[in-house]
């Protein structure tokens, strides 16, 4: 099989990431406690959420502003559905506390 010699450069690049990461691996160091890291686990994907959250707050303000400059009531409406969608989706673990005293 004949390949170039920028093919098998990045052939080469390739198989050398994939062995990087297979044979270099870092060791995960978890708790004594197992509630401990369901904790930890549940911190951090809370906090996925919370940036998601905050990506849509972001994006419904940058929608409405629009909405407003081009006087599209379809656009304002939806901007304001994501805005109030990115505050529920960023607080959503005040709000489950809440729920569940």
């Amino acid at each position: 099989m004949k390949m170039s010699r920028k093919t098998k450069r990045a052939f080469s690049f390739f198989c050398a990431l994939v062995l990087a990461l297979t044979l270099i691996t870092v060791p995960a160091y978890a708790a004594n406690d197992p509630i401990q890291v369901v904790n930890n686990l549940s911190e951090f994907i809370f906090g996925l959420i919370r940036a998601i959250g905050l990506i849509m707050l972001g994006f419904g303000i940058v929608q409405i502003g629009l909405s407003l400059k081009s006087h599209d009531p379809t656009q304002r409406s939806n901007g304001f559905l994501t805005l109030a969608g990115g505050v529920i989706i960023t607080f959503a673990k005040e709000i489950l506390n809440l729920i569940t005293g």
